[in-house]
């Protein structure tokens, strides 16, 4: 059976940063107030021309490029968002066409802020399954577009930008080794977005309550993630056979400062053991893990041979974590520009595009 190792990783977060200060000018807040709370001095906002197909792209491109491997030799894309672009087409299926993936089946995979979690244990279960041998997974967010800017319960939370990591298969031990997955629906009003779906279709109303916005118990959120947080990290720990003391780094969910030392103290570890970045970014829900995991490998913090342990929670309610053994990319010939894929994906879509409508004419006068 082979092994699924994570062997690409990118990210991509737009220009536009928007700090406290800035926020303290609209919403009745201050620097201080968000910062001892959250942890958060500023994050990112998405220009008008940004989607999470766009960044999705550009941190997928990144993660393909350190692989070396082409768009064109993946099997599966799965993109996991809390602010999908549409309802459908999947926003995996727009990533896939932009990258000229098209060999890639491709999917959205909806858990949250843990969807990062669950996606790549998805990829890593094909990929052990034999079914596969090589997928995208991509977490990414505007969820600056879904925030009430006149709440400060929420307002000060939410960030943009977007993760991706490739995954392969290998006959060398290593890679992902376990995961674990909850979900718990019973409190999926805690933390939700009413409106847009089925139940509450856009009307005049829905605008004008509110409900297209996020809506959040702040204080039941807080009790439900400081008490999964550490357990989950440590059902994915004995899944693996592995003991907290042989877990070089843990990478949590970047949402608040606070939760992050409660599963610190849970698990009786220093700080100095977590990557942190929520500073920077705020809560970028689903693409909040691999962001924190491209800046740590950036600057040298997570090396080969590494175990670490990805953990998250989000609406839903979901949680869940990820053991892993860090072995990088699999070394390759060649050298591969992905980029130049996305310039043929781009001729590619209008081609397929134009022959669609011929098609069309065609069967219009035969009928």
């Amino acid at each position: 059976m082979p092994y699924a190792h994570i062997t690409g990783w990118g990210m991509a977060v737009p220009e536009s940063i928007m700090t406290n200060d800035d926020l303290a000018k609209t919403v009745d807040t201050n620097d201080a107030w968000i910062r001892e709370r959250t942890g958060i001095r500023e994050r990112r906002i998405a220009k008008p021309d940004e989607f999470p197909s766009t960044l999705g792209v550009d941190a997928s491109i990144k993660a393909l490029k350190i692989a070396n491997v082409r768009p064109t030799d993946l099997d599966l894309i799965i993109c996991t968002s809390s602010s999908p672009e549409y309802i459908f087409p999947a926003t995996a299926c727009l990533i896939q066409d932009q990258l000229g993936a098209n060999k890639a089946g491709a999917f959205d995979l909806l858990a949250a802020c843990t969807g990062f979690i669950f996606a790549l244990n998805m990829a890593a279960q094909a990929i052990r399954s034999g079914s596969i041998k090589t997928a995208l997974v991509v977490g990414t967010e505007t969820l600056s577009r879904f925030v009430d800017w006149k709440d400060r319960n929420t307002c000060i939370l939410f960030g943009d930008g977007a993760g991706a990591f490739v995954l392969q298969a290998s006959d060398q031990p290593g890679g992902v080794l376990s995961a674990v997955m909850h979900s718990d629906g019973s409190g999926g009003d805690s933390l939700s977005l009413p409106a847009g779906g089925s139940r509450y279709p856009a009307t005049e109303a829905t605008v004008h309550e509110g409900k297209h916005y996020i809506q959040m118990d702040g204080k039941a959120v807080f009790r439900f993630a400081t008490r999964v947080m550490a357990s989950a990290t440590q059902e994915a720990l004995d899944a693996a056979g592995l003991t907290v003391d042989q877990v070089r780094w843990i990478v949590p969910h970047q949402a608040n400062i606070r939760i992050i030392e409660a599963a610190a103290r849970g698990l009786k570890l220093p700080m100095d053991r977590f990557i942190v970045n929520l500073d920077k970014y705020g809560n970028t829900s689903t693409a909040s893990i691999p962001i924190a995991m491209v800046e740590a490998l950036e600057k040298g913090q997570i090396k080969n041979g590494d175990k670490l342990v990805m953990v998250g929670f989000g609406g839903g309610l979901t949680w869940g974590a990820l053991a892993a053994e860090w072995t990088g990319p699999i070394p390759s010939k060649g050298h591969v520009r992905p980029e130049q894929y996305r310039r043929l994906g781009r001729l590619r879509s209008f081609v397929r595009r134009a022959i669609r409508f011929i098609e069309g004419l065609l069967y219009r006068r035969e009928l």
